[in-house]
């Protein structure tokens, strides 16, 4: 993450990892097969309510041994994004009820670092 720019040009510490809800990233790719979710660019697909409401910015969630907390820092789509899953996944996922839900996904900070494998749960604490 420090070597990857940010918004402004710079790194940005609250953009440590993405995170974003597997079953939104199944139905845009028209697939089960998560590797067909890696156009999307997030480093990391749960099965987990991420919207606003139910993991406000402060909120973290636990995976493997790992603990992530989530950000304020808006994670929006591209036009990558609307290039590799269409223009109706982009629209709906910068719409006011997508942002709500983070259906692009989310942006976190590692609290904790450690092992997260396939399969392991995420949980909210």
């Amino acid at each position: 993450w420090e070597n990857r720019p940010g918004r402004d040009g710079q790194p940005s510490r609250y953009a440590q990892l993405t995170v974003m809800n597997a079953r939104y990233a199944a139905l845009i790719a028209d697939s089960d097969d998560a590797t067909a979710w890696a156009p999307a660019g997030d480093q990391l697909y749960v099965d987990l309510d991420i919207s606003e409401q139910n993991l406000p910015p402060g909120a973290r969630i636990a995976i493997g041994e790992a603990i992530i907390e989530f950000t304020a820092e808006p994670h929006t789509g591209c036009a990558k994004f609307s290039a590799r899953f269409g223009t109706d996944a982009w629209k709906l996922a910068n719409s006011e009820r997508g942002r709500s839900l983070r259906l692009r996904g989310a942006n976190t900070t590692v609290v904790r670092s450690g092992v997260v494998r396939t399969g392991d749960r995420a949980r909210k604490i």
